[in-house]
């Protein structure tokens, strides 16, 4: 069964973390119905969603994907790159024990699940302000019994690796390629993002769908030109949060009852 953990707004949202974007006010009613309808379609694609109870006193906690990679073998848990968001591991980690084994990245290795872009035995891990080698070395040892290999790629124009890039289907990228190092993802294909629409390389893949933010048609065009199949969904209010799609899910296959 196709699992997906994800956890509802917090509350103190309108405190989040930014670093590449202005700070607009959010409406925290339409971030929390924006959130609720993209469960929603998680589960229409058949994904049994987990949703985790808001974290009032940690704003950017909706984002479960940072604090963990969740691979078939095990789930190894990250130090966040920002210190004050590294209480949002504990309650994510008693969740996923119920799933999978657990291993865990130590200080002064900084790792988050949002540079972590996994394309079959491959892990690509974008350095960047949150991410940095020690991490990106400790993973490496943690998956080197499980056959995977873990490539760095220096990231300059976003918060995260998957910001810039995201895998859509078979050797097919989205990207902003500017904001990142090409080089270690040599030999795939591209959709560049359209140019008005520099943020719009974050898209989700799930059940032969790819989930995409309507908020960059012109981008989505550009998917659907080459034959793929496009839902879109509105994450505008989350948006103001530097919130991606890949961002507010941890999605894996459960291989057992729990």
């Amino acid at each position: 069964m196709l699992t997906a953990i994800t956890r509802a707004v917090s509350p103190a949202i309108v405190h989040c973390e930014l670093s590449f974007i202005d700070r607009k006010p959010i409406d925290l009613a339409t971030a929390q119905q924006q959130h609720r309808a993209y469960e929603e379609l998680l589960g229409k694609l058949g994904a049994r969603v987990i949703s985790l109870p808001a974290e009032p006193d940690l704003p950017d906690s909706m984002f479960v994907e940072d604090p963990a990679v969740v691979l078939d073998e095990l789930a190894v848990v990250l130090p966040l790159g920002t210190e004050t968001r590294r209480r949002e591991a504990h309650s994510l980690a008693q969740a996923l024990a119920k799933f999978r084994k657990l291993e865990y990245v130590s200080l002064p290795g900084t790792l988050e699940g949002g540079d972590i872009l996994r394309i079959g035995r491959k892990l690509f891990v974008g350095l960047t302000r949150r991410s940095n080698a020690e991490g990106i070395r400790q993973l490496a040892a943690i998956l080197a019994p499980y056959n995977y290999e873990v490539i760095g790629v220096p990231v300059t124009g976003c918060l995260h690796l998957k910001s810039a890039v995201t895998h859509l289907s078979g050797n097919t990228l989205l990207a902003n390629r500017p904001w990142f190092d090409m080089t270690p993802l040599a030999g795939y294909e591209w959709i560049d993002v359209d140019p008005a629409e520099p943020h719009a390389a974050n898209a989700l893949t799930l059940a032969g769908t790819i989930i995409f933010p309507a908020s960059f048609p012109r981008t989505r065009a550009r998917i659907e030109a080459r034959g793929l199949q496009v839902t879109p969904v509105d994450i505008s209010e989350l948006q103001k949060a530097e919130s991606g799609l890949t961002c507010s899910s941890l999605i894996f296959t459960n291989t057992n009852s729990a």
